[in-house]
């Protein structure tokens, strides 16, 4: 009987040092927002400013430009213009002009 007692006892014990030893789990979560109209934008305008060639993503720039003119028409302008330029320099000045056009269109804090 007194066995018995004590395997309850125990039984208990770990069951309450094992409920109460888990902390809580933390996790950071990050939110990307995925319908950023400029997100492609400027992923291939900073490839420009690293010093990469022009591509085949040249062709998409209307449509990139389209696709942002419907929520930001002052940006979609302004990428309009930065690209066109980019497209008509010189290989050795495509790269400050796509770092000029980098910056403006980097995210305003409004």
């Amino acid at each position: 009987m007194r066995f018995l007692s004590f395997v309850a006892l125990g039984c208990i014990f770990l069951g309450l040092v094992a409920g109460c030893s888990s902390g809580v789990k933390e996790e950071t979560i990050e939110v990307k927002p995925a319908d950023d109209p400029l997100a492609m934008p400027r992923a291939i305008v900073h490839r420009y400013a690293d010093g990469a060639q022009l591509g085949s993503e040249v062709t998409s720039f209307p449509n990139l430009v389209e696709t942002l003119r419907e929520s930001d028409p002052t940006r979609a302008d302004i990428l309009e213009q930065g690209l066109k330029e980019i497209q008509e320099a010189d290989p050795g000045a495509r790269q400050s002009k796509a770092k000029t056009l980098l910056e403006k269109l980097q995210p305003s804090m409004e």
